[in-house]
């Protein structure tokens, strides 16, 4: 880049961090990220439910999410060994990937995609799989990988919610109440993917309980409990067969099973893959092949779609969500240069 190219870019970046983005209010960082496109004469528009679309070469299409996990961190940059490292929610997860995506998208013309939702239930890249027409050639989904590694990999996600109900009695009696169903219920499920510590935690079913409520009914006549679960699917299983390894520890209660995302696995000899590894070693990099435990957007454009698909951006994942998110524009700058080198070798191939 150039020194006007690279001002531009921090700006951009800055911009977007100071603008709060926590899921379900991310249109004014949207309304920011499309003056950005705009200004370089870029068809761009705000869709339906709020995700920011710039169609144009679709060779490559740059996607990454505008919305943030809640949590203020003052917004403010340090000096540090000739570097400026930016402080802020988003910072790392995900406006440095997103602000990457859009500035390599205005220097080579490919497509970008800014998503909203992607946080809570992948809203916006659900939507856009859906509306439209045709399916690009390669997928780069924006999440910090650090500027010399790409993501591979993702579990995916399997929730849903447990309720079970009992009649009400005193509480010496020895029968089960619904809550008593519900831990027990919860209990087997996670001895059944309890795993020997040798196995990588990218390999196993993890389960999570997210909430729980329970006790008597308002009426006095019945304990109820009510369950949030989450199971994290590894490629060895499909959210299918996790499903059904659950319910058959059902003895009581139901299971409504509300959010299912495919886990992802890419191969590394794939041709985006081979791009990003050359880009990063003309930066003087080493190469770095990733896989998550998490669950991305990469996940849902994977499956959704018959395309190559990569997860990158700068910044340290261990950041993520945590209370002194941050991100060095050294690294920001690299790995524009290594988005833009992808690009157009992808555009070029």
């Amino acid at each position: 880049m150039s020194a006007i190219q690279q001002t531009e870019a921090r700006e951009l970046l800055t911009k977007l961090v100071r603008i709060p983005s926590v899921t379900g209010n991310e249109r004014p960082c949207a309304q920011q990220l499309a003056r950005f496109f705009e200004r370089h004469d870029r068809e761009v528009w705000i869709d339906d439910v709020g995700n920011v679309r710039a169609p144009a070469d679709d060779t490559v299409l740059l996607t990454s999410h505008i919305d943030t996990v809640p949590g203020d961190i003052p917004v403010h940059i340090e000096e540090e060994d000739g570097d400026e490292i930016l402080w802020g929610r988003g910072s790392v997860d995900a406006k440095g990937p997103l602000a990457s995506m859009a500035v390599a998208a205005v220097h080579t013309g490919a497509s970008f995609i800014g998503v909203v939702g992607e946080e809570v239930d992948s809203r916006g890249s659900r939507y856009v799989v859906e509306d439209r027409d045709s399916e690009p050639e390669y997928v780069i989904n924006g999440e910090p990988s650090g500027w010399n590694g790409i993501t591979l990999g993702y579990r995916g996600l399997l929730g849903g919610t447990y309720v079970a109900t009992s009649e009400s009695g005193h509480s010496s009696r020895p029968e089960n109440n619904a809550i008593q169903d519900a831990i027990e219920w919860w209990n087997r499920v996670d001895e059944e993917f309890e795993h020997d510590e040798w196995v990588q935690v990218f390999e196993r079913v993890t389960c999570k309980p997210i909430e729980f409520e329970g006790g008597v009914s308002d009426d006095g006549l019945s304990v109820e409990a009510t369950v949030d679960v989450q199971l994290r699917v590894p490629p060895a299983y499909t959210t299918d067969e996790v499903r059904e390894i659950a319910d058959g520890h059902l003895e009581t209660g139901t299971v409504n099973w509300h959010d299912r995302v495919e886990p992802v696995m890419e191969s590394p000899r794939t041709p985006v893959a081979r791009a990003f590894r050359a880009a990063i070693r003309q930066e003087d990099g080493d190469p770095r092949m990733l896989r998550k435990t998490g669950t991305s957007d990469q996940n849902v454009f994977a499956h959704a779609w018959d395309v190559d698909t990569v997860s990158y951006g700068p910044g340290d994942s261990d950041l993520d969500h945590s209370p002194n998110e941050h991100l060095s524009m050294n690294e920001y700058d690299k790995a524009v240069s290594v988005l833009e080198t992808v690009t157009e070798r992808l555009q070029d191939s």
